[in-house]
């Protein structure tokens, strides 16, 4: 009999490439996942739809997330279900809590009363250690938290009640905090890939007077492409230690850059010559976080993980993911 995964938010960027890697991979376990009924999106999971199990549950409402824990009873559970661009957070900080804290407390509590021996991935965000210095970095397991954002202190609050559900009942979280991770099927409002997107609709006009809109350009970051972040997720929910912190994230100096830098670089890549671009004020953040950058940590001391696809190779593939999507669009 096949071991049961449950992945949720399985149609969204994280999820949709963690399917792919279970079914490529390993084929004697069996995904099911849940999807809102009529309201989420299928285009990431389209190409594997008919080889996953569905279940209509909004993890926002413990009656439904209650009955999906009973009816699948996972081995595995990706919880990847989540509220994660930062910027509306501000305008919308209860739907970011009701979705990152109560959903991830509805599967917590779901799990509890059946009395599940599931390992249970809860991801946190590099968001979570906020405005820090500089002279802060790297970030280590050590390193204090200040969050800036409602969607950072929304994954903080997921984060914690892992723990406690984990020190009070038992419950196997496997806690992470994942640092910047992007590539294709990244939605066209974060970052890399709104540059990306913006690229590829500016080469399909062939009209370089357009100008790329941009947020803050400063901020400097570890960037790892998502191939890379999900066998650390397999290897995470494998191997290690229930209710112990873990930071996964690209500690090589050649992938630290500031989106001023990763968007010069993207520009290169294009077949437009002398793209230009400039600020757009909504999409100022009203706080910002500088620096996110960490090391080697426990993670990649006890799993082997490394990451091993270039900052290059991550922009190449966020623009041709866009390039392809607007082509037939």
């Amino acid at each position: 009999m096949k071991k049961k995964i449950l992945i949720t938010g399985i149609t969204g960027f994280v999820g949709s490439h963690m399917a792919d890697y279970i079914l490529e991979n390993f084929p004697n376990y069996q995904i099911y996942a849940s999807k809102r009924y009529h309201l989420s999106r299928l285009d990431k999971i389209q190409h594997i739809y008919e080889r996953i199990k569905w279940i209509d549950c909004d993890i926002t409402d413990p009656i439904a997330t209650e009955k999906m824990i009973k009816f699948v009873k996972p081995d595995r559970i990706f919880h990847f279900a989540a509220e994660s661009f930062v910027s509306p957070s501000w305008d919308h900080p209860h739907r970011y809590m009701s979705v990152n804290y109560n959903g991830t407390l509805n599967i917590l509590e779901a799990m509890k009363k059946i009395k599940s021996r599931a390992k249970i991935l809860i991801p946190g965000s590099g968001e979570e250690y906020g405005l820090l210095e500089k002279k802060d970095m790297p970030i280590t397991e050590k390193t204090l938290i200040n969050p800036v954002n409602p969607y950072a202190v929304s994954k903080v609050a997921q984060d914690y009640i892992s723990y406690v559900y984990y020190k009070s009942f038992g419950i196997r979280a496997v806690r992470v905090r994942t640092f910047n991770h992007e590539g294709p099927r990244r939605e066209n409002v974060f970052g890399i890939s709104s540059y990306a997107y913006q690229i590829a609709k500016i080469e399909k006009s062939n009209n370089n007077k357009k100008k790329i809109l941009v947020g803050h350009l400063k901020d400097k970051r570890n960037f790892t492409h998502i191939i890379d972040i999900i066998k650390a997720y397999w290897l995470a929910i494998e191997h290690c230690e229930v209710g112990k912190l873990y930071l996964i994230g690209n500690y090589s100096t050649k992938s630290i850059y500031t989106f001023e830098k990763a968007l010069k670089k993207l520009k290169s890549f294009s077949t437009i010559k002398n793209l230009k671009h400039k600020t757009y004020e909504p999409f100022i953040r009203p706080t910002n976080v500088p620096f996110l950058i960490t090391k080697k940590t426990d993670f990649e001391k006890l799993t082997g993980w490394k990451p091993k696809i270039s900052f290059e190779k991550i922009l190449l593939d966020t623009l041709n993911f866009w390039r392809e999507k607007i082509k037939v669009s």
